[in-house]
């Protein structure tokens, strides 16, 4: 008997042991969620308490940097409806708010100080509702509405993305990506919109990727100065196309031949085969440190969500790839976005500033609540090389190929692409500042299967360009 008792005993204390176990562990998990997870799933655009919640107050204002509207809540009923007034325009960068589908955008990013549930006692869900302001704080963007309106319309029926920054702060002016949708109706055409093929939802600023083409050669141009594989008078003959060895060959567009020319006027008339060479010359190690350098392998942060360049695996490559990879083609691809921060490194004396989308957040009352101020985030060259590639993009636009772009009485500088795409017709891009003696603005246009980078893009940029400087 006495055996069974100190079994029975023995058995006890293992369960209890266990259960004691298995409470500390939920404690444990429970700590977890709400102090460290706290962030996160309060943020969260699928977390339905906060979506509803959120339908009960007033959130705060989505405004341009003028003040301009561009989201706002309205009442209907006993709750709150979120209302956009740009429609399309200004879809992927504002976002939608929907109680089905969760959200996107700014609405999602700046949740928090939307619906003024961003105090320091959040984590503690719904009691958070009954200790905080009914209402929410408004979030001030960088946008300009009169750019970003200029911009969409600019694309016109074009599927691809225009997005505007100024080269001195990184302050986003325009973001514009197409085809798009209208957030007003998200609820009523999800499937329509979530379903389509031409990916409306998708914000190909920041998570389109593309061949850069030709827009790539102002940055092998300055990679090859600082190199000092070649001076500003030498010339290289420049024949319709460039063998290399074993059997590789680099045409020129239209099989042009433009003879003896120098790093100047080969930019101008963006010629593949100097920029072959120049390539061939840097070598791999070279090039790979001259992405490095411009910031293509580093993240800008998470605040505007962009996803990460496709660059080929520099050690590997061969020389008709190395080629390949110096115009812009190959397997290298990249956004929109970082083709206009390579811009404005050559706008803005070798720096360049990381970008961003909110300026500030204000109470309803105006007062203000938090700022964000410009941030150097890397200086990939000299003050004395970017000068030196502005004034060839001056001259890619007064005389080249991006005279399209140029404005009457402004110094535009710019550099035309044409990206050659496996899956369809090539991708026109521009990439460029204006003015080119004092940059207020810089550029990317990107439009999807349209050819020819002077023809296309250029004009748009144009449009953009007179909107950001009246």
């Amino acid at each position: 008997m006495r055996n069974d008792m100190n079994d029975l005993a023995k058995n006890i204390r293992k369960v209890a042991f266990g259960l004691l176990s298995l409470l500390v562990v939920l404690l444990f998990y429970l700590t977890y969620i709400q102090v460290v997870q706290s962030d996160f799933l309060i943020a969260h655009p699928l977390n339905r308490r906060t979506l509803e919640a959120s339908r009960m107050i007033p959130q705060g204002m989505i405004l341009d940097k003028s003040g301009e509207k561009l989201a706002y809540s309205k009442k209907v009923g006993d709750s709150f409806k979120r209302e956009y007034p740009y429609g399309s325009i200004a879809a992927q960068v504002v976002g939608y708010d929907s109680i089905t589908y969760g959200r996107s955008g700014v609405e999602s990013t700046f949740n928090r100080d939307l619906t003024g549930n961003n105090t320091s006692i959040a984590h503690l869900g719904a009691v958070s509702h009954l200790l905080t302001n009914r209402s929410g704080n408004n979030v001030v963007l960088t946008l300009d509405a009169t750019v970003q309106e200029t911009a969409y319309k600019a694309l016109g029926n074009h599927k691809g993305a225009i997005v505007a920054i100024n080269p001195n702060t990184g302050a986003i002016l325009a973001m514009v990506s197409k085809p798009s949708f209208d957030p007003n109706e998200i609820d009523q055409q999800w499937k329509r919109i979530s379903t389509d093929k031409n990916s409306p939802l998708l914000n190909r600023v920041t998570q389109g990727l593309y061949p850069p083409g030709s827009t790539l050669k102002v940055m092998i141009a300055e990679a090859a100065r600082r190199e000092k594989v070649i001076d500003l008078k030498e010339k290289i003959y420049c024949e319709a196309a460039l063998k290399i060895p074993p059997d590789y060959i680099l045409q020129e567009s239209h099989l042009e031949a433009y003879g003896n020319i120098n790093l100047e006027e080969a930019l101008a008339v963006s010629s593949n085969v100097f920029f072959g060479t120049l390539s061939l010359k840097l070598g791999y190690k070279k090039m790979e440190n001259t992405f490095e350098r411009f910031g293509f392998k580093r993240s800008v942060g998470q605040e505007l969500q962009e996803v990460a360049s496709h660059l080929p695996d520099f050690s590997s490559l061969g020389d008709g790839d190395l080629a390949q990879t110096g115009i812009g083609q190959g397997s290298l691809l990249v956004t929109p976005l970082r083709m206009a921060m390579l811009a404005s490194s050559f706008a803005n004396e070798g720096k360049i500033m990381r970008p961003y989308l909110v300026d500030k957040i204000t109470g309803l009352d105006g007062s203000l609540i938090k700022t964000f101020a410009p941030e150097e985030w890397l200086t990939p060259t000299t003050p004395q090389l970017a000068d030196e590639i502005n004034k060839m993009m001056v001259r890619v636009v007064r005389n080249g190929t991006g005279t399209a772009a140029s404005l009457p009485g402004v110094l535009v500088a710019g550099k035309t692409g044409t990206a050659e795409n496996s899956q369809g017709d090539s991708h026109a891009w521009f990439i460029g500042f204006a003015p080119a003696d004092n940059p207020q603005v810089a550029i990317a246009v990107i439009v999807e299967n349209a050819g020819f980078g002077g023809s296309i893009a250029a004009p748009m940029a144009r449009q953009v360009f007179k909107a950001a400087l009246q």
